[in-house]
């Protein structure tokens, strides 16, 4: 007699929903086969495969949006995954930044005489971590997205080879990312061990439907799960690695970090805090809270105190943490929207910043002092100009994007009674305007040191002109933004 053989349920897969994630992680391994197959290739090659994966993502959201509009969210692989308007408003993020960061590196590279090839691999293998982390519905699959996406980083900020600097900041990268990565980890663990489950949905549900008496252990499941989260998206006081990693590391590769990688680490902080513990919002707002404020005040007056115009904005992006979590803090409707807005805003100001970085570092990428830009305004009008809308936008002066960006989170604290970390938000933004300021000052008040002009190339050119054309846009039209990010909430769906 035959033994009966039980038939074993395929998970469902959504080939459709995958496509963003195929264009990413199957271009980057066709691009690395193609090179070790072929000896000799254009120097054009691997960035205009880059830059046409990104399009072609970018292409592809358009009709996964309406559908998902549509027929709603769904969820596939058993659950694991899911896609909504929040996994294609971030895949959209991703894939802006990856196609600004490879019309940045192409020229980058080329004067600071760097291999190209690698550099584009792992820049797409990082943006398919990215979107892992955008779609994930299960606790392992965001830690997966999480280590696709930093192993790339990493090795990326080492890629400046002649550096002592670069390779520094790659070390230290590396070691507090991999206790970052323990934390997360020994977090889901514990989530694990007071619910059961690991799937976003089922966590949520069973939280709705059970009590729980003891929840000591869940709780320390999100502390954990917190700080390793707070690491990924530098907010204080896990942020200690960002000025030196931002210094040393190549600055298109910055750019990525800044835009690409906090876009998809405050995608997650959503997807777990707010979509899926809402229910503990009273026990967790208040960590989110001490956490949004010390980001904006060390980042502030971290930012007010520097003169290395990188360190500078990386405690900018310290502050920008701060904003953002004060709306994740709100943990309404509203103030995710607002986090999904901000996050769009920020990609173009970091984008547009460190192109302009990446033009003033000159030989090396080292030349970041405030007295390299001394007198930018009369030696070059249209670069001074078109960092001075970047930095003012920084800054949230009203008629810019930045203004819209920091007016959302506070209007969502204010919604919910947080009037003091309202605040001091609005406290360090004047704090902050004084180190944005002083760098307008510099260009067009101070002599230059040098008659000495920057060479512009085209592809560069044109990313900061367009960037800040949108931040000027947006900041005079922001329904423009504002109307797709309150359609981008995040929505759990069970597998």
């Amino acid at each position: 007699m035959l033994a009966q053989i039980n038939q074993i349920a395929t998970p469902e897969v959504l080939w459709w929903a995958l496509l963003p994630l195929l264009f990413f992680s199957v271009s980057a391994v066709t691009l690395l086969t193609v090179a070790s197959l072929k000896r000799q290739m254009p120097d054009c090659w691997a960035p205009a495969w880059t830059v046409a994966a990104a399009l072609a993502t970018l292409v592809s959201l358009a009709p996964l949006w309406q559908k998902v509009m549509d027929e709603g969210p769904r969820s596939f692989l058993g659950g694991a995954v899911g896609i909504d308007g929040a996994s294609l408003f971030i895949t959209g993020i991703l894939a802006v930044t990856v196609l600004a960061t490879a019309l940045l590196a192409h020229p980058y590279l080329k004067r600071q005489d760097l291999p190209g090839l690698e550099f584009y691999v792992l820049l797409l293998l990082s943006a398919a971590g990215g979107v892992v982390m955008a779609s994930a519905n299960d606790l392992i699959v965001l830690f997966l997205g999480i280590e696709v996406l930093s192993i790339a980083v990493y090795v990326l900020a080492a890629y400046h080879l002649r550096r002592i600097e670069s390779q520094e900041a790659a070390l230290k990268y590396f070691i507090l990312g991999a206790f970052a990565s323990a934390f997360l980890l020994y977090g889901i663990a514990l989530v694990y061990g007071a619910v059961g489950s690991t799937n976003l949905s089922d966590i949520n549900a069973w939280l709705a439907q059970n009590i729980l008496v003891e929840d000591g252990l869940l709780l320390a499941g999100l502390a954990m799960l917190l700080v390793g989260l707070g690491f990924k998206v530098a907010a204080a006081p896990f942020h200690a690695w960002t000025p030196d990693v931002y210094q040393g590391a190549p600055s298109p590769v910055v750019a990525w970090m800044a835009a690409g990688v906090k876009a998809a680490g405050f995608a997650a902080l959503l997807r777990v805090f707010v979509t899926t513990f809402g229910s503990f919002s009273a026990d967790w707002r208040p960590a989110m809270a001490v956490l949004a404020g010390a980001s904006v005040l060390v980042g502030s007056l971290g930012a007010a105190l520097q003169t290395d115009i990188k360190r500078l904005l990386a405690y900018s992006s310290v502050a920008h943490a701060g904003f953002l979590l004060i709306g994740i803090e709100a943990a309404t409707v509203r103030g995710t929207s607002a986090v999904f807005s901000y996050l769009a805003i920020y990609a173009l100001l970091a984008i547009g910043s460190f192109a302009v970085v990446t033009l003033m570092g000159g030989s090396g990428d080292q030349d970041h002092e405030l007295e390299a830009y001394h007198g930018l305004g009369a030696r070059q009008p249209w670069l001074a100009g078109a960092f001075t809308v970047l930095l003012l936008a920084q800054a949230g002066v009203p008629l810019t994007a930045g203004f819209v960006a920091k007016f959302g989170v506070i209007a969502a604290a204010a919604d919910v009674g947080s009037w003091w970390l309202a605040s001091v938000a609005m406290l360090a933004t004047a704090v902050a305007a004084f180190a944005y300021l002083r760098v307008v000052v510099a260009m067009y008040l101070n002599e230059p040191a040098t008659d000495e002009t920057i060479g512009v190339d085209r592809t560069t050119f044109w990313v900061i002109s367009v960037v800040a054309a949108l931040v000027m846009l947006l900041g005079l039209m922001p329904s423009i933004l504002l109307d797709v990010a309150r359609q981008a909430v995040p929505v759990l769906v069970g597998g």
